[in-house]
C-alpha cells in the first residue's frame, strides 16, 4: 500500500471514530434530556424507578419493617433476609426452592450449566431474539461452556413443530416469556403447553427465562405457580417489573438449587451483604406484583386509544404491536426517523408536561422508528380520551 493510500485509510478510520464519538455524545445528551423531561412531566404512562435520584430510590425501603423484622441480624453470604426472599419466591412460583442471584445473566448461566451436567448435553435451544443472544456478549458459550442453537429468528414465539423438528439433539429448551425484542410477545396457553410437550418428547428439560413472568398471568388466565409448573426451572427478575434495586432468582427442584448456589459462589455471586436489594425485592413482591394485572388490562385500553389517535392524525402508516398487548408493555412503530420521533416526544413533554413516549426510539428499518410503551401505576390515571389527545398533540409536533 502506498503512503498516500495508507494516509487516506487512516483519515477514513479517524473520521469513522469521530463519527461514532459524536453519535455517542448525542445519544448521551438525548438520554439526559429524556430523563429530565420524564422527571419534570406532570403526567406519564410509566415512571421507571431508575431515572429517579438516590434519595427517591432509598424511599423505596420506607415501610419495609412491615415486610421483614428489621431487628433480625443482617444477612451474611446469603442467609437471613436473603433466605426469606428465596422461600417467598419459591412459594409464589410453586417450586421446591429458589436461589437469589445478583444478576439474571449469572442466574441463567448457572441454571443451564447445572442442567447440562444432568442431561450430559450442553446444547441449549432458544430463540434468536432471546436475551442471551442479543444482550449478553455470547456469555453462554464464552463463560458457561454451553452451546446455544436458534430454533428461529422470526419475531414470534417458537412453535412445537420447530422444537420437534430441530435437526440436532439439545439438552435444554429455553423459552423467554414474554419475548421482549419481538414486542413482549407470549404464546397462547395451548401453544405453550404444546411446545413444552414437544421438548419433553425429545428428553429435554425446559427452562423459562421469566424475567417478566410476573406480567403473564392475565394473558394466560392462570396463576404464577401454574404457569411455572410447566417448566423444570424458572428465572425471575426483581427489578424489571417489580422496581427493585436489582437481583434475580432461579427456582426449581431443591437439588438443582443447591448446586446452583455452589456455582453462584464460583461465579462471584456469593455477595457479603445484600439486604438493601433483597428488601427492595420484598417490597416489589408486596406492592408492585398485585398492581400488574390492572396495568396489563389498562395497557389494552391505552393501545387501542394510541392506534385510534395515530389513525385520526392521518399518519400514512403506524402500528401498535401487538394490537392487543400481551403484557403491560408493547411496541409502537411510526413512519419517520428515530430522531424525529424522539424530538417530538421530548418537546411535547418539555412544553406541555405530558410525556406520552418516555422510552428511546430506535430504527426498525428505513424510515421506520420504533419505541416501547409501558403502562405503570401512573398510567392507570389516563383515560382513552387522554391518550387520544396526547397522540394528537404529538403527531402535530412530528409532522411539523
Amino acid at each position: 500500500m502506498s503512503d498516500t493510500a495508507a494516509q487516506e485509510e487512516q483519515q477514513e478510520e479517524q473520521q469513522q471514530e469521530e463519527g461514532q464519538d459524536g453519535r455517542r455524545a448525542r445519544d448521551a445528551r438525548t438520554r439526559e434530556r429524556r430523563v429530565a423531561a420524564l422527571r419534570g412531566a406532570r403526567r406519564a404512562l410509566a415512571r421507571p424507578g431508575f431515572v429517579t435520584t438516590l434519595r427517591e430510590r432509598l424511599a423505596l425501603l420506607d415501610g419495609v419493617e412491615e415486610l421483614y423484622d428489621l431487628d433480625e441480624p443482617s444477612d451474611l453470604y446469603g442467609n437471613g433476609v436473603v433466605a426469606a426472599l428465596e422461600e417467598r419466591t419459591a412459594a409464589l412460583l410453586g417450586m421446591e426452592a429458589a436461589a437469589f442471584f445478583p444478576t439474571g445473566t449469572m442466574a441463567q448461566q448457572v441454571a443451564l450449566r447445572c442442567w447440562a451436567g444432568r442431561t450430559g448435553n450442553p446444547v441449549v435451544a432458544l430463540h434468536g431474539l432471546g436475551h442471551p443472544e442479543v444482550h449478553e456478549r455470547n456469555a453462554f458459550s464464552r463463560v458457561a461452556g454451553l452451546r446455544p442453537v436458534r430454533l428461529t429468528d422470526e419475531p414470534r414465539q417458537p412453535t412445537a413443530d420447530e422444537v420437534r423438528g430441530f435437526e440436532e439433539p439439545f439438552g435444554a429448551l429455553m423459552l423467554e416469556l414474554p419475548l421482549r425484542e419481538a414486542g413482549y410477545l407470549l404464546p397462547t396457553w395451548e401453544e405453550l403447553t404444546e411446545v413444552v410437550e414437544a421438548a419433553r418428547e425429545r428428553d429435554a428439560v425446559v427452562h423459562f427465562d421469566g424475567a417478566r413472568l410476573w406480567e403473564c398471568t392475565v394473558h394466560f388466565g392462570r396463576p404464577l405457580a401454574e404457569i411455572a409448573s410447566l417448566a423444570d426451572s424458572v428465572y425471575v427478575s426483581f427489578y424489571k417489573s417489580l422496581k427493585g434495586y436489582g437481583g434475580a432468582a432461579v427456582a426449581g427442584p431443591r437439588t438443582l438449587v443447591e448446586e446452583a448456589k455452589a456455582w453462584r459462589h464460583r461465579y462471584g455471586g456469593q455477595v457479603f451483604q445484600q439486604f438493601p436489594t433483597v428488601l427492595s425485592a420484598l417490597a416489589g413482591l408486596e406492592r408492585e406484583l398485585p398492581r400488574l394485572p390492572a396495568c396489563v388490562t389498562h395497557a389494552r385500553v391505552v393501545a387501542d386509544a394510541l392506534r385510534e389517535g395515530l389513525a385520526a392524525a392521518g399518519l400514512p402508516w403506524a402500528r401498535v404491536h401487538p394490537e392487543m398487548p400481551h403484557t403491560h408493555e408493547f411496541q409502537v412503530w411510526l413512519p419517520c426517523t428515530p430522531e424525529a420521533a424522539s424530538e417530538a416526544a421530548l418537546r411535547q413533554a418539555e412544553e406541555t408536561g405530558t410525556m406520552l413516549f418516555s422510552q428511546p426510539w430506535d430504527a426498525a428499518g428505513p424510515g421506520i422508528a420504533l419505541t416501547e410503551v409501558s403502562v405503570g401505576e401512573s398510567g392507570l390515571e389516563w383515560t382513552a380520551d387522554d391518550v387520544r389527545a396526547a397522540v394528537t398533540d404529538f403527531a402535530a409536533r412530528l409532522t411539523a
